[in-house]
């Protein structure tokens, strides 16, 4: 738990100096709402960070402004395997709508994005990219049956789909009939707007898709599963040719 804590501070406070160099947060009061922090705890993490260096201003007065000197650069950005994928599902997605503008950077961005990673952090998020597929758009059948998703936390997904657990959930079908299935989240895929997940079905016992807009709500099962070859799943997608991360 200790361990845990500790990586929690750290982060935040790698968090709070890009938050001061992106101006974006300019009061004490600011600061400690987007980082969930009280005051105290603030200003402590403040002087921790000035002790690295950091030159930071802060006034304890009405409104308890904070800067860091504009010419002070933070050097190399520090990303999550977590946030690591998520831009790099971002950059796919951008790359697959075809626009003419500002998108003519993406590969060199996302070749640039991976020669950062360390060996260990490289090879981890190498067997994620292979389980996420973009697609292009939903047939207007698709897009007629898509509604917000039911779910507001996806993080038993995330964590079932990444440490590759089975997942618990009772899903709503197009009849909205409603059962519960236990899961094996292999592949990811997205056909714009919706994310589609490729599974094994222990109900069915067979291979099946789920949409995540029709999960109602799930929860992490400890059992692991080895994944499974794309191929197993290929019959999965009629008419679209995903790519790969």
């Amino acid at each position: 738990m200790a361990r845990a804590n500790t990586y929690t501070h750290l982060a935040r406070l790698d968090l709070l100096a890009s938050m001061l160099k992106s101006e974006d947060f300019v009061t004490a009061k600011d600061l400690a709402q987007a980082l969930g922090v009280s005051a105290r705890t603030l200003y402590r993490d403040i002087g921790i960070l000035r002790e690295r260096g950091l030159p930071i201003d802060a006034d304890k007065g009405k409104g308890g402004g904070v800067r860091l000197h504009r010419s002070w650069g933070l050097g190399k950005i520090n990303l999550t395997d977590n946030e690591t994928v998520d831009l790099l599902i971002s950059l796919a997605m951008s790359e697959k709508l075809n626009s003419p503008l500002f998108m003519q950077n993406l590969s060199s961005i996302r070749y640039k994005l991976m020669a950062l990673l360390a060996p260990e952090q490289k090879s981890k998020i190498a067997s994620l990219r292979h389980r996420i597929l973009i697609g292009s758009m939903a047939s207007p059948r698709v897009h007629s049956s898509y509604e917000k998703s039911v779910i507001s936390d996806c993080s038993a997904l995330n964590t079932a789909f990444i440490f590759q657990k089975q997942l618990s959930m009772r899903y709503q079908d197009e009849k909205r009939s409603v059962t519960t299935r236990i899961i094996e989240a292999h592949y990811l895929y997205f056909n714009y707007p919706v994310w589609y997940i490729f599974a094994w079905d222990h109900l069915r016992a067979d291979f099946r898709t789920f949409r995540i807009d029709r999960i109602v709500d799930a929860c992490l099962v400890e059992q692991s599963f080895k994944v499974k070859a794309f191929a197993e799943f290929s019959h999965l997608i009629e008419t679209d040719t995903p790519i790969m991360l």
